[in-house]
């Protein structure tokens, strides 16, 4: 099991490191997951992601309280809202927009409900 969470950790940072420049992926998000990835495989690697100058207070912000940044919360409302115009407006059937709707909304709330830093 520590190869596979190894793996997945390393996969996920380049990703996470994408994330965090582009706002289309949820870069924090994936950086949260490596560093548990890498507590489980390689406590030297999460060392390092975590006490990151750049990759690591978010991690950090998120483990101690469960926060998010304001700008990181308005990019991902933003995001969503823009996606669920997508959807609203595209062919899929019904059903599929409810699913989609109710998906985005609840994920907003999180998101809004989450303590800044």
């Amino acid at each position: 099991m520590r190869a596979f969470y190894f793996t997945i950790g390393v996969v996920l940072v380049p990703i996470g490191v994408a994330g965090v420049i582009l706002p289309v992926l949820p870069g924090v998000p994936l950086l949260i997951l490596a560093a548990a990835c890498f507590a489980r495989s390689s406590p030297r690697l999460e060392r390092w992601l975590v006490n990151h100058p750049f990759l690591g207070p978010g991690i950090v912000a998120w483990r101690e309280r469960g926060a998010i940044s304001p700008k990181s919360k308005a990019i991902s409302i933003t995001v969503m809202a823009l996606s669920g115009v997508a959807a609203f407006y595209s062919g899929a059937p019904a059903v599929a927009k409810t699913i989609a709707l109710a998906s985005l909304a609840g994920a907003a709330l999180f998101v809004v409900t989450r303590p800044n830093r």
